[in-house]
């Protein structure tokens, strides 16, 4: 059955580092926020951060479980590299880290260092000026050919720095090569053999896409691939407020995943990642669209590459079109009025490092943003390869374009799209109305 035809369960979202958490409602935020600066010291004091690491250590505050190994792998590198540690600090609050972290920036209990969003997120955490200002450092890495320069923007605020790369996931597609062989498919080189491979499988019993709107914050996932694919200029346009959503192009994109639901191409909106990841595995669905961050979970699930676990990009729509590829890293950041501010700034200058690198990327078996580093994963590999072979403009993901609040509500009405798919006008409206008054209020700010 199509997924227009599911409820979407109030439920956890589902796993992984980088994802948005179920926000408030607006009228919520203001008690959260007051909350956060009560609850500000006791977390602190709690995870280590309030009073400081002892000597020759330093805390990183994050928001997900997932990366404490990672992070202390990463601690122990940079130990041996710098005579320096880092110490993870998890924040088990998902639905209030946001606003934790900037009530703490306003006092002075607040973490050493923090993994935070790039883009948006990142800025208006800037615009505290409770952040530092890190130019110098990725300046060096660059110099160094320790990171990609195209990334910059991602992490810069006002043609300065204030994070430094984690990660870099790309966003593609997985599939079951035993499934694509067995049907006389290979990963499509175009949109038209995208399509074709989506209808064959349909044929076969297979269903071909996994799309959902469980945890919410996938709503925005089919949005972002076909509107990147069809026109990557006008989603990095729209996305920063210079073209709007009433726009023929985004209604082209809507119309185009509404298609695929009348074609019942799309699994039930109910189903997560995680059962989807086992679905594709076990030849039930045919892709899947994630960052590559859901590698950890497929091999949990019995993913083995190159036997039954591959990944592709989405192939562009308009052939036209500049080639290009969503990606999503964290960012880490020091902030002004941390405890070991000093070793902190030592910190930043070495966590780009080859040796620093390796270990938290090949333990979070992902992809690294130090072209130097290869991903431990063979599938995360190739993908990496290609996306540098190619060329491939890299675009930030839909949860950190724009201002946070925009994208937040943007991210439910595209969620009520996919629970009513003929809907996809009034959606672009109420987007678009949504995005005049954000945008307005954010431009105002710039000019404070």
């Amino acid at each position: 059955m199509s997924g227009s035809r599911h409820p979407v369960p109030r439920a956890p979202l589902a796993p992984g580092p980088l994802l948005g958490r179920r926000t408030p409602p607006l009228e919520r935020r203001t008690l959260l926020l007051a909350a956060a600066t009560v609850a500000t010291g006791a977390l602190a004091t709690a995870c280590g951060s309030a009073e400081g690491q002892p000597a020759g250590k330093v805390g990183v505050l994050g928001d997900s479980a997932a990366w404490e190994k990672p992070m202390a792998a990463a601690g122990a590198a940079m130990d041996a590299v710098a005579a320096l540690r880092l110490v993870p600090e998890v924040n088990p609050s998902l639905e209030s880290f946001e606003q934790i972290v900037k009530s703490s920036l306003r006092t002075r209990r607040t973490p050493d260092m923090l993994k935070y969003w790039s883009g948006y997120r990142l800025q208006d955490l800037a615009r505290t000026g409770g952040i530092v200002d890190l130019t110098r450092q990725w300046d060096a890495a660059v110099a160094k050919g320790w990171t990609d320069a195209s990334l910059r923007g991602a992490f810069a605020y006002r043609r300065r720095v204030y994070g430094l790369p984690m990660n870099l996931a790309y966003w593609v597609l997985y599939y079951n090569p035993e499934v694509f062989r067995e049907h006389r498919l290979t990963p499509p080189a175009t949109w038209g053999e995208f399509l074709a491979a989506c209808a064959r499988l349909k044929k076969a019993g297979i269903t071909p896409l996994h799309g959902t709107a469980d945890g919410r914050w996938p709503s925005f996932i089919w949005f972002q691939e076909v509107l990147s694919r069809q026109d990557p200029r006008f989603y990095q346009d729209l996305m920063n407020g210079r073209e709007r959503y009433t726009d023929p192009r985004a209604e082209r994109a809507l119309r185009t995943i509404a298609s695929f639901f009348d074609k019942d191409w799309f699994t039930p909106m109910d189903m997560n990642h995680v059962d989807a990841a086992a679905a594709m595995l076990h030849g039930k669905v045919g892709m899947v669209p994630c960052g590559t961050w859901l590698g950890s979970t497929l091999a949990a699930a019995g993913g083995r590459p190159g036997k039954n676990l591959g990944a592709f990009v989405l192939p562009m729509a308009d052939p036209r079109a500049r080639p290009s590829v969503i990606f999503e890293s964290s960012a880490l950041v020091a902030t002004v009025k941390g405890p070991d501010r000093t070793e902190a700034l030592k910190a930043t200058g070495t966590w780009l490092h080859p040796a620093v690198m390796k270990a938290f990327s090949h333990t979070l078996q992902d992809g690294c943003p130090n072209p130097e580093v290869g991903p431990a994963n063979p599938v995360i590999g190739q993908l990496a390869e290609k996306v540098r072979g190619d060329k491939l403009w890299l675009l930030n993901r839909f949860w950190e374009q724009g201002p946070p609040e925009l994208v937040e509500a943007t991210v439910d009405d595209l969620a009520g799209f996919l629970l009513n798919p003929s809907s996809y006008r009034k959606t672009l409206r109420t987007m678009q109305d949504r995005a005049d008054d954000a945008w307005r209020v954010w431009r105002e700010a710039e000019e404070t």
